[in-house]
Protein backbone atom coordinates (compact mmCIF):
# COMPACT_ATOMS: atom_id res chain seq x y z
CA UNK A 1 0.00 0.00 0.00
CA UNK A 2 1.27 3.64 -0.66
CA UNK A 3 2.34 6.20 1.81
CA UNK A 4 -0.33 7.91 3.89
CA UNK A 5 -1.69 11.11 2.10
CA UNK A 6 0.08 14.69 3.53
CA UNK A 7 -1.97 16.73 1.72
CA UNK A 8 -5.60 18.36 3.21
CA UNK A 9 -8.91 18.25 0.45
CA UNK A 10 -12.06 20.14 -0.01
CA UNK A 11 -14.25 18.87 -2.56
CA UNK A 12 -17.13 19.48 -4.19
CA UNK A 13 -19.39 16.87 -6.33
CA UNK A 14 -22.44 17.92 -8.78
CA UNK A 15 -24.49 14.92 -9.70
CA UNK A 16 -28.45 14.56 -10.95
CA UNK A 17 -31.13 12.39 -11.22
CA UNK A 18 -33.70 12.37 -13.99
CA UNK A 19 -37.10 10.57 -13.47
CA UNK A 20 -35.75 8.89 -10.56
CA UNK A 21 -35.72 8.97 -6.53
CA UNK A 22 -32.41 9.42 -5.58
CA UNK A 23 -33.09 9.14 -1.63
CA UNK A 24 -36.46 7.46 -0.30
CA UNK A 25 -37.87 8.83 3.15
CA UNK A 26 -39.30 5.90 4.76
CA UNK A 27 -40.99 8.03 6.79
CA UNK A 28 -42.89 9.15 4.21
CA UNK A 29 -44.49 6.67 2.36
CA UNK A 30 -40.37 6.89 0.73
CA UNK A 31 -40.96 9.92 -1.07
CA UNK A 32 -38.04 12.03 -2.49
CA UNK A 33 -36.54 13.90 1.21
CA UNK A 34 -37.14 17.22 1.14
CA UNK A 35 -36.28 20.43 3.08
CA UNK A 36 -39.83 21.13 4.15
CA UNK A 37 -39.19 25.11 4.61
CA UNK A 38 -37.75 25.53 1.43
CA UNK A 39 -38.63 23.18 -1.03
CA UNK A 40 -35.00 21.82 -1.88
CA UNK A 41 -33.79 18.14 -2.43
CA UNK A 42 -32.14 16.40 0.23
CA UNK A 43 -29.50 13.33 -0.20
CA UNK A 44 -28.22 12.29 3.15
CA UNK A 45 -24.30 11.38 3.68
CA UNK A 46 -25.49 7.89 4.79
CA UNK A 47 -26.85 6.99 1.04
CA UNK A 48 -23.81 8.61 -0.43
CA UNK A 49 -21.48 6.70 1.79
CA UNK A 50 -23.24 3.49 0.92
CA UNK A 51 -22.62 3.82 -3.04
CA UNK A 52 -19.22 4.56 -2.30
CA UNK A 53 -19.01 1.06 -0.36
CA UNK A 54 -20.65 -0.74 -2.86
CA UNK A 55 -18.73 0.66 -6.04
CA UNK A 56 -15.54 -0.67 -3.97
CA UNK A 57 -16.65 -3.78 -2.63
CA UNK A 58 -17.68 -4.19 -6.56
CA UNK A 59 -13.82 -3.45 -8.10
CA UNK A 60 -12.03 -4.96 -5.33
CA UNK A 61 -14.32 -7.99 -4.20
CA UNK A 62 -12.66 -8.37 -0.93
CA UNK A 63 -9.25 -7.81 -1.73
CA UNK A 64 -6.99 -7.69 1.62
CA UNK A 65 -6.69 -4.16 2.67
CA UNK A 66 -10.57 -3.26 0.75
CA UNK A 67 -13.15 -5.54 2.71
CA UNK A 68 -15.84 -3.54 3.77
CA UNK A 69 -16.87 -3.49 7.31
CA UNK A 70 -20.85 -1.89 6.92
CA UNK A 71 -22.59 -4.25 4.38
CA UNK A 72 -25.05 -6.38 3.85
CA UNK A 73 -25.68 -9.90 5.56
CA UNK A 74 -22.22 -9.41 7.59
CA UNK A 75 -22.68 -8.74 11.34
CA UNK A 76 -20.32 -6.41 12.79
CA UNK A 77 -19.47 -8.61 15.49
CA UNK A 78 -18.48 -11.13 13.38
CA UNK A 79 -15.48 -8.40 11.60
CA UNK A 80 -15.16 -7.47 15.07
CA UNK A 81 -14.03 -11.14 16.01
CA UNK A 82 -11.31 -10.73 13.44
CA UNK A 83 -9.24 -8.50 15.29
CA UNK A 84 -9.21 -10.78 18.36
CA UNK A 85 -8.46 -13.90 16.40
CA UNK A 86 -5.65 -12.10 14.47
CA UNK A 87 -3.90 -10.81 18.20
CA UNK A 88 -4.58 -14.49 19.59
CA UNK A 89 -6.94 -12.87 22.16
CA UNK A 90 -9.99 -14.53 23.45
CA UNK A 91 -13.08 -12.67 24.31
CA UNK A 92 -13.44 -13.41 27.65
CA UNK A 93 -9.78 -12.25 28.36
CA UNK A 94 -10.24 -9.14 26.29
CA UNK A 95 -10.96 -7.07 29.11
CA UNK A 96 -8.55 -7.87 31.53
CA UNK A 97 -5.64 -7.63 29.11
CA UNK A 98 -6.76 -3.90 28.03
CA UNK A 99 -6.17 -3.15 31.64
CA UNK A 100 -2.38 -4.65 31.36
CA UNK A 101 -1.84 -3.73 28.17
CA UNK A 102 -2.60 -0.26 26.98
CA UNK A 103 -1.88 -0.41 23.51
CA UNK A 104 -3.86 -3.34 22.70
CA UNK A 105 -7.00 -1.02 21.93
CA UNK A 106 -4.09 0.26 19.38
CA UNK A 107 -3.68 -2.87 17.69
CA UNK A 108 -6.99 -3.96 17.22
CA UNK A 109 -7.92 -0.11 16.05
CA UNK A 110 -5.07 -0.61 13.28
CA UNK A 111 -6.10 -3.96 12.53
CA UNK A 112 -9.99 -2.74 11.62
CA UNK A 113 -8.37 -0.01 9.60
CA UNK A 114 -5.82 -1.70 7.33
CA UNK A 115 -8.26 -4.61 6.48
CA UNK A 116 -11.38 -2.47 6.23
CA UNK A 117 -11.04 0.41 3.19
CA UNK A 118 -14.49 2.11 4.71
CA UNK A 119 -12.93 2.19 8.21
CA UNK A 120 -9.81 3.85 7.43
CA UNK A 121 -11.86 6.26 5.16
CA UNK A 122 -14.86 6.90 7.07
CA UNK A 123 -14.42 5.74 10.59
CA UNK A 124 -16.34 3.60 12.37
CA UNK A 125 -18.29 3.31 16.01
CA UNK A 126 -17.18 -0.81 16.69
CA UNK A 127 -18.83 -0.96 20.11
CA UNK A 128 -21.67 -3.11 20.52
CA UNK A 129 -23.88 -3.66 23.43
CA UNK A 130 -25.02 -7.29 22.27
CA UNK A 131 -21.51 -8.27 23.36
CA UNK A 132 -19.31 -5.95 24.76
CA UNK A 133 -16.19 -8.08 24.69
CA UNK A 134 -15.80 -7.41 21.00
CA UNK A 135 -15.49 -3.66 21.54
CA UNK A 136 -12.94 -2.46 18.83
CA UNK A 137 -13.50 1.33 19.87
CA UNK A 138 -13.99 4.34 17.56
CA UNK A 139 -12.49 5.43 14.72
CA UNK A 140 -13.04 8.99 13.24
CA UNK A 141 -12.12 9.03 9.34
CA UNK A 142 -10.59 11.40 7.54
CA UNK A 143 -13.01 11.82 4.49
CA UNK A 144 -16.44 13.59 5.73
CA UNK A 145 -19.34 14.14 3.79
CA UNK A 146 -22.19 16.60 4.34
CA UNK A 147 -26.24 16.08 3.00
CA UNK A 148 -26.38 16.80 -0.78
CA UNK A 149 -28.73 19.39 -1.63
CA UNK A 150 -30.67 20.33 -4.79
CA UNK A 151 -29.46 23.26 -6.51
CA UNK A 152 -33.23 24.51 -7.49
CA UNK A 153 -36.13 23.29 -4.97
CA UNK A 154 -37.66 19.90 -6.74
CA UNK A 155 -40.76 18.99 -7.41
CA UNK A 156 -41.69 15.36 -6.67
CA UNK A 157 -44.64 13.76 -8.32
CA UNK A 158 -46.55 10.70 -7.36
CA UNK A 159 -46.87 8.53 -10.30
CA UNK A 160 -49.13 5.97 -10.00
CA UNK A 161 -48.69 2.43 -11.53
CA UNK A 162 -50.43 -1.04 -11.95
CA UNK A 163 -49.04 -4.67 -12.20
CA UNK A 164 -50.90 -7.85 -12.71
CA UNK A 165 -48.84 -10.10 -10.41
CA UNK A 166 -51.69 -10.41 -7.94
CA UNK A 167 -50.43 -10.95 -4.53
CA UNK A 168 -52.90 -13.83 -2.97
CA UNK A 169 -54.91 -16.30 -4.37
CA UNK A 170 -57.93 -14.77 -2.86
CA UNK A 171 -57.22 -11.52 -4.85
CA UNK A 172 -56.12 -13.33 -7.95
CA UNK A 173 -60.58 -14.74 -7.62
CA UNK A 174 -61.77 -11.32 -7.87
CA UNK A 175 -59.45 -8.74 -10.08
CA UNK A 176 -56.79 -8.89 -12.54
CA UNK A 177 -54.45 -5.93 -11.43
CA UNK A 178 -52.92 -4.48 -8.21
CA UNK A 179 -52.69 -0.42 -7.99
CA UNK A 180 -49.62 1.25 -6.79
CA UNK A 181 -47.31 4.11 -7.03
CA UNK A 182 -44.20 5.14 -7.06
CA UNK A 183 -41.93 8.48 -6.79
CA UNK A 184 -39.95 10.56 -9.26
CA UNK A 185 -38.22 14.04 -8.99
CA UNK A 186 -38.24 14.92 -12.88
CA UNK A 187 -35.27 16.65 -12.89
CA UNK A 188 -32.87 17.62 -10.35
CA UNK A 189 -29.31 19.01 -9.62
CA UNK A 190 -27.88 18.21 -6.20
CA UNK A 191 -24.56 19.42 -4.83
CA UNK A 192 -22.29 18.13 -1.38
CA UNK A 193 -19.34 18.77 -0.35
CA UNK A 194 -16.49 16.92 1.13
CA UNK A 195 -13.44 16.77 3.45
CA UNK A 196 -10.35 14.90 3.41
CA UNK A 197 -7.94 15.51 6.57
CA UNK A 198 -4.90 13.85 6.40
CA UNK A 199 -4.10 15.07 9.88
CA UNK A 200 -6.44 12.30 10.96
CA UNK A 201 -4.91 9.83 8.59
CA UNK A 202 -1.48 9.94 9.85
CA UNK A 203 -2.91 10.16 13.45
CA UNK A 204 -5.25 7.47 13.18
CA UNK A 205 -6.20 5.58 10.01
CA UNK A 206 -3.74 5.30 7.54
CA UNK A 207 -5.33 6.65 4.62
CA UNK A 208 -3.35 6.62 2.09
CA UNK A 209 -2.04 8.08 -2.01
CA UNK A 210 -4.01 4.82 -3.08
CA UNK A 211 -7.02 5.01 -0.87
CA UNK A 212 -7.36 8.73 -2.39
CA UNK A 213 -7.47 7.61 -5.67
CA UNK A 214 -9.46 4.98 -4.89
CA UNK A 215 -11.77 7.21 -3.31
CA UNK A 216 -12.00 9.62 -6.33
CA UNK A 217 -13.12 6.62 -8.63
CA UNK A 218 -15.45 5.23 -6.62
CA UNK A 219 -17.02 8.88 -6.64
CA UNK A 220 -17.24 9.13 -9.93
CA UNK A 221 -18.92 5.69 -10.84
CA UNK A 222 -21.24 5.65 -7.76
CA UNK A 223 -24.46 5.25 -9.35
CA UNK A 224 -22.99 3.23 -12.72
CA UNK A 225 -23.13 -0.25 -10.75
CA UNK A 226 -26.06 1.33 -8.88
CA UNK A 227 -28.96 1.25 -11.16
CA UNK A 228 -32.29 0.59 -10.58
CA UNK A 229 -36.04 1.49 -11.86
CA UNK A 230 -36.54 3.39 -8.56
CA UNK A 231 -33.55 5.85 -8.99
CA UNK A 232 -34.16 6.80 -12.78
CA UNK A 233 -30.82 8.16 -14.52
CA UNK A 234 -28.25 9.18 -11.93
CA UNK A 235 -25.16 10.94 -12.80
CA UNK A 236 -22.04 12.41 -11.24
CA UNK A 237 -21.50 15.43 -13.17
CA UNK A 238 -18.52 16.95 -11.71
CA UNK A 239 -16.23 16.35 -9.25
CA UNK A 240 -14.05 19.76 -8.05
CA UNK A 241 -11.36 19.19 -5.62
CA UNK A 242 -9.34 21.58 -3.84
CA UNK A 243 -5.69 20.68 -2.98
CA UNK A 244 -4.07 22.35 0.03
CA UNK A 245 -0.55 22.23 0.24
CA UNK A 246 0.39 21.08 3.66
CA UNK A 247 -1.47 18.69 6.12
CA UNK A 248 -3.61 21.92 7.88
CA UNK A 249 -4.84 23.49 4.52
CA UNK A 250 -3.95 27.05 3.34
CA UNK A 251 -7.96 28.51 3.71
CA UNK A 252 -10.88 27.78 5.14
CA UNK A 253 -13.35 25.00 3.21
CA UNK A 254 -16.30 27.32 2.95
CA UNK A 255 -14.33 29.83 1.15
CA UNK A 256 -13.38 27.73 -1.39
CA UNK A 257 -17.08 25.95 -1.49
CA UNK A 258 -18.27 29.73 -2.04
CA UNK A 259 -16.07 29.99 -5.14
CA UNK A 260 -17.96 26.89 -6.76
CA UNK A 261 -21.03 29.25 -8.37
CA UNK A 262 -23.79 26.72 -9.83
CA UNK A 263 -26.75 28.71 -11.73
CA UNK A 264 -29.01 28.33 -14.49
CA UNK A 265 -28.34 29.72 -17.61
CA UNK A 266 -30.30 32.37 -19.51
CA UNK A 267 -33.46 32.07 -20.41
CA UNK A 268 -33.71 28.71 -18.61
CA UNK A 269 -36.83 28.76 -16.26
CA UNK A 270 -37.13 25.10 -15.61
CA UNK A 271 -34.17 22.90 -15.63
CA UNK A 272 -34.47 19.60 -17.40
CA UNK A 273 -30.69 18.62 -17.77
CA UNK A 274 -27.46 19.64 -16.86
CA UNK A 275 -26.46 21.37 -19.63
CA UNK A 276 -29.11 24.05 -18.43
CA UNK A 277 -27.08 24.75 -15.91
CA UNK A 278 -23.40 26.59 -15.72
CA UNK A 279 -20.42 25.65 -13.27
CA UNK A 280 -18.20 28.21 -12.21
CA UNK A 281 -14.99 28.22 -10.79
CA UNK A 282 -12.95 30.63 -8.37
CA UNK A 283 -10.63 33.18 -10.34
CA UNK A 284 -8.21 33.31 -7.89
CA UNK A 285 -7.58 30.54 -5.18
CA UNK A 286 -5.24 31.47 -1.83
CA UNK A 287 -1.98 30.64 -2.07
CA UNK A 288 -0.98 27.03 -1.65
CA UNK A 289 -4.39 25.63 -3.01
CA UNK A 290 -4.88 24.40 -6.51
CA UNK A 291 -8.00 23.72 -8.06
CA UNK A 292 -8.61 19.89 -9.90
CA UNK A 293 -11.94 19.57 -12.28
CA UNK A 294 -12.72 15.73 -12.75
CA UNK A 295 -16.01 14.39 -14.86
Amino acid sequence: MSEVIKNRYDFVVLFDVENGNPNGDPDAGNSPRVDVESGYGIVTDVCLKRKIRNYVETVKEDEKGYRIYIKDNIPLNRSDAEALEYLNVGDKDIKSLKKNNPELDIKIRDFMCENFFDIRTFGAVMTTFVKASLNCGQVRGPVQLGFAKSVDPIMPQEITITRVAITTEDDAAKKGTEMGRKYIVPYGLYRVEGFVSANLARKVTGFSEDDLELLWQAILNMFEHDRSAARGKMAVRKLIIFKHDSELGCAPAHKLFDGVKVSKKDGVDLPRAFSDYEVKLPDDLPEGVSCICRE
